[in-house]
């Protein structure tokens, strides 16, 4: 299409590579796509924060997963712009607002994963510790947890894909640095293989991130399963 046209609209490849390069030197790309991770990251740990009280909570208690519905509902169905429009709004140019963009975009997924695995509990186990009279941070921390582990694994990866976003649509309306702010500016001056360029660059960072962290974790999360299969 790019060797057809000859349009700068349509970049052919090697405008597109030479883009990249540009970035890429002296870690410039680097140190802005470690802006964005910073965020999401903060924005992540706030969500998990709420979302493990809350999806255990509704979990457990039906009164609460009545109250609670309406509210994932929302959070699924609202466009991530409406949280990055309203947060700018709400606290200005501050860390506060990607974080929260953030932590409000991912929220339901990590409820609605946090909800799955607590249903998935055996009720054995849970008579088990009411007769042992286990406290309730050792429920917590031997029971809940290592159960939730896998689930939230999977919530996260799903999280992620939204955060990202999220987040550039934060840094383009109200940040002046991050990956999104550096996409406003390439489309400010109509450089299109500049747009491309650090659309790759930060796709090849989430590729790290994916097979770097998350596959990892999902390996450790199951390697139960595994051991199971092979008994049988």
């Amino acid at each position: 299409m790019a060797r057809a046209l000859r349009s700068p609209l349509v970049p052919d490849t090697l405008a597109v590579f030479r883009a990249l390069a540009g970035i890429t030197e002296n870690a410039f790309a680097f140190s802005e796509i470690g802006v964005t991770f910073g965020r999401m990251v903060l924005g992540f740990l706030l969500a998990l924060l709420v979302a493990l009280p809350v999806g255990i909570g509704s979990a457990l208690s039906r009164t609460a997963a009545r109250f609670i519905e309406p509210g994932l509902v929302l959070g699924l169905t609202v466009p991530g712009l409406v949280w990055a429009l309203l947060c700018v709004i709400w606290f200005g140019v501050s860390l506060w607002t990607p974080v929260i963009s953030v932590a409000l975009g991912v929220l339901p997924s990590l409820v609605i994963a946090v909800q799955q695995g607590v249903r998935s509990l055996d009720v054995e186990t849970l008579e088990m510790a009411r007769v042992f009279r286990l406290k309730r941070s050792a429920v917590l921390r031997r029971i809940w947890l290592p159960l939730l582990y896998s689930f939230l694994v999977s919530g996260c990866r799903v999280g992620f894909s939204i955060a990202w976003k999220v987040i550039v649509l934060v840094e383009i309306f109200g940040m002046s640095n991050g990956v999104g702010y550096q996409l406003n500016s390439q489309f400010g001056t109509q450089n299109v293989e500049g747009v491309i360029a650090w659309t790759l660059a930060f796709w090849v960072a989430m590729l790290g991130v994916e097979h770097g962290v998350f596959h990892p974790l999902e390996k450790h999360a199951n390697r139960w399963k595994r051991g199971h299969a092979d008994e049988h």
